[in-house]
């Protein structure tokens, strides 16, 4: 199988010895430190590990799965052992998604380097792969599970083993003249290009090929004229359609001769319907499209809770790790829990729990290097501050130390905002959330005392440093306005000056009403709201909520009772404007999909702007009561085929999945529905359904659509196997479909709509429930979208 790749695989001394394998130490904690032996096998694309050189070996990852290889001394474990183990011998591989580092301590320095370089040389080629690349890997992958004598070549008892772990059932008769097709050097078992034809044998696409056909007036090619039909009637390209054909041509057709004479083949048709420009996420809303100048209330932000936690409340883990993966995430808003700590040094951890505990400045400094390696607009720093006012000093001392110039100290211009700023003017700006003892105005008003006072000192003597006098300052008279909030000394820490000041847009202030917060707070001054108690306040006035958040930023939390880290659907949140909708995003399932699914647009910066009409503050939109003059809109998905659909659990071989498509909306309450396919019965390769399902949406520009891929058992109410969540406005559509498409049973009576603007054929990509690819899996679509409701006089 090392032929698939070769001649393309990045070899150089570094990979080469790591084909050879070499013994390193396994580190999982202070406590478990075992020596294992690693190897990069000959595909140059899986590493196995065993016990010892020579012993029975299991796979350890892909690199596919690899993200980024870190040195020693950015893993707080590999610090924690600086002592026992030097820090330049040590190496942290990183995964996608949720899965653990995996840290690693080389015999030598050398070792170590050979092992990152080597690592990070295949990460790179991998991420720069072309669409051909990431199946042959991929086939690769599955080369090496199936060859289980780990030969080189696949005979025909392999075979039916690997048909098995690709949730392929077929009739061994069948089976065997496949086998046997492809076979060229009849050798009686398969190598490199031999697998791949079986492969292709086994992967034809009928329903593609019907549509190929409709319009291939010779059934084995597009003319340009042919496909420039296709992508104005099917796909609604209109105008552009004649130089997108050429664009496609030149990028999906595999032969030369054919990119020449501008026609597409069959398999360069099918390469088109796979990639990113038959995705069913419009590629106009990949990078950032939307106006990103208007006031930060205006925005959803994506934002964690509680983010230091990488397990969950009570006893889990505290981890720098929680802030990385954040922020690499997309998100903006991040948590920070602060307590006084040891040796007059603050602390972050879950208060009055078992949570472990790490360094304030250890958090503060990984915010400044991962802050903006995602995205460029700011980053918020939500400060729950516990500590006494001896601390707070130290805080505001590492904020102002280690963020520079990245920290926001004062007003963008010096001046008195009338409005906050947009996420544009604040680029690459870390803003502090928190408490504040005085108004922005009031501080605004002591700058220019200051600076008055300071020109007439100024040559009189040699001042202190600016900085050192702020910090050793004793503690400030309270304005008269905070005097009012004060309270026992001994209950709640008088807050220090330095910290106070750092907090400029973002005044943590506390919600009595909606009437209280219009007529005594300012656009500056934000509140934070349980998850039951936002709920009831839209119940209760929702629209009230809408006129609220058109002016000033809510952050809302999960409920405290959520000690297993779980989420709440922020959906409904949204639908009310609140911008900060915090998530425990170390915890996988439906309710990340959805926050996910918002904010996988605008280039994943973190920032999406809402609907006009949440943006009025005479808005008369109420979420949970929705009326014109928002344009509803009917959406016909037809489903119908899957493709290379995995397991959910690998380790069962005989299994063969039953999988159904179930298609949810969530938007305001009237569309939040779903409805799901019949399922296909032991087929989780190519299963086939061609069935219609229908939806009526009232407010599209809330509602995001998840795809979800499951296999049927009415026992457990279905296993997951993947999903998509996109938002409505964000799909990509195109034209009318044929009426049935013959390949497999006869589908669901397809719901002809000669007059709809909107439809296309459209590949989803499924991601795995901890939201990493699963490519090749996907799920082949056609989408109808048309104005007004189904049934409408209008």
């Amino acid at each position: 199988m090392v032929s698939l790749m070769q001649g393309r695989l990045p070899i150089n001394q570094d990979v080469l010895l790591m084909q050879k394998g070499m013994l390193v130490r396994k580190v999982r904690s202070k406590s478990w430190k075992k020596l294992r032996y690693f190897r990069l096998q000959d595909d140059g694309m899986t590493v196995w590990h065993a016990r010892q050189a020579g012993g029975k070996a299991k796979p350890s990852f892909s690199i596919s799965d690899v993200e980024t290889v870190r040195e020693g001394h950015e893993s707080e474990l590999l610090r924690s052992l600086a002592e026992e183990f030097p820090l330049e011998q040590g190496f942290t591989i990183v995964f996608h998604g949720r899965r653990s580092n995996l840290d690693l301590v080389a015999n030598s320095v050398e070792e170590a380097q050979i092992w990152m370089q080597g690592l990070q040389h295949l990460v790179d080629f991998v991420t720069s792969m072309d669409q051909k690349e990431q199946l042959d890997q991929w086939l690769s992958d599955w080369f090496q599970r199936g060859d289980k004598n780990q030969d080189g070549r696949m005979s025909f008892p392999e075979v039916q083993r690997l048909l098995h772990l690709m949730n392929v059932e077929m009739d061994q008769e069948y089976a065997l003249q496949l086998f046997q097709a492809a076979d060229i050097s009849q050798s009686g078992t398969l190598e490199g290009e031999e697998f791949v034809e079986f492969y292709k044998a086994l992967t034809k696409r009928p329903e593609v090929q019907e549509v190929f056909e409709n319009f291939s007036a010779d059934g084995q090619k597009l003319t340009l004229l042919e496909f420039v039909d296709f992508l104005r009637e099917e796909q609604k390209e209109g105008e552009r359609a004649s130089d997108l054909a050429l664009e496609l041509i030149d990028r999906y057709e595999p032969s030369d001769s054919g990119k020449v004479r501008h026609v597409l083949s069959l398999d360069g048709f099918l390469s088109y319907l796979c990639s990113k420009d038959g995705d069913v996420f419009n590629p106009a809303c990949l990078p950032i499209y939307q106006d990103m100048t208007q006031p930060l209330n205006h925005y959803y932000i994506n934002s964690s809770h509680n983010t230091y936690l990488v397990g969950d409340q009570l006893c889990g883990q505290s981890s720098v790790e929680g802030y990385i993966r954040a922020l690499k995430r997309g998100c903006r808003c991040v948590e920070v829990d602060i307590w006084d700590g040891p040796s007059g040094e603050p602390i972050v951890y879950h208060g009055h729990t078992l949570t472990s505990r790490i360094p304030f400045k250890d958090v503060v400094a990984t915010v400044a290097q991962y802050a903006f390696q995602t995205s460029d607009y700011p980053v918020i720093l939500s400060l729950e501050n516990h500590c006494t006012w001896e601390q707070q000093q130290v805080m505001a001392l590492h904020l102002t130390e280690i963020l520079g110039e990245q920290l926001l100290s004062t007003t963008l211009d010096g001046l008195l905002p009338t409005q906050l700023p947009s996420p544009e003017e604040l680029r690459r700006k870390i803003l502090v959330k928190g408490k504040k003892l005085q108004t922005l105005e009031e501080d605004l008003e002591e700058e220019e005392e200051e600076e008055v006072l300071e020109s007439q000192l100024e040559g009189e003597q040699e001042a202190k440093p600016e900085l050192e006098a702020q910090f050793e300052s004793e503690p400030q008279e309270l304005s008269p306005r905070s005097k009012d909030k004060k309270k026992d000394k001994k209950s709640k820490p008088i807050m220090c000056p330095s910290l106070s000041a750092l907090v400029v847009y973002l005044k943590a202030v506390s919600f009595h009403s909606f009437t209280h917060s219009r007529e005594h707070y300012r656009f500056y001054e934000t509140s934070s709201f349980s998850e039951t108690k936002a709920k009831s306040l839209i119940k209760e006035a929702g629209n009230a909520f809408v006129q609220h958040n058109a002016w000033q930023l809510s952050r809302v939390y999960p409920s405290g009772l959520r000690t297993d880290s779980s989420n709440y659907n922020p959906q409904e949140l949204w639908n009310a404007g609140c911008q900060m909708v915090a998530m425990n995003v170390q915890t996988a399932g439906l309710e990340m999909d959805i926050c996910d699914g918002l904010f996988r647009q605008n280039g994943g910066c973190g920032y999406v702007l809402k609907p006009d009409f949440l943006r009025d503050i005479q808005s008369s939109f109420h979420p949970e009561r929705p009326i014109s003059p928002f344009k509803a809109q009917t959406l016909l998905i037809q489903v119908i085929s899957g493709q290379q659909l995995p397991k959910e659990d690998m380790t069962k071989e005989r299994s063969i999945v039953d999988p159904l498509v179930r298609v949810e909306i969530f938007g305001v309450r009237p569309d939040t529905t779903r409805q799901e396919t019949s399922y296909v019965e032991n087929n989780g390769f190519n299963p086939y359904w061609g069935q219609t399902l229908c939806f009526r949406v009232l407010v599209p520009e809330l509602a995001l659509l998840r795809f979800v891929v499951n296999d049927y058992n009415w026992k457990t109410r279905h296993d997951f196997i993947g999903q998509y969540t996109l938002p409505w406005t964000c799909m990509q559509q195109g034209g009318p479909v044929p009426q049935t498409l013959a390949s497999g049973p006869a589908p669901a009576p397809f719901l002809m709509l000669s007059s709809c603007p909107f439809p296309g054929y459209r590949h989803i990509h499924l991601l795995s429930k901890d939201g990493t690819s699963l490519h090749p899996a996907s799920i082949f679509v056609h989408i109808c979208i048309r104005e007004g409701l189904e049934g409408d006089e209008s």
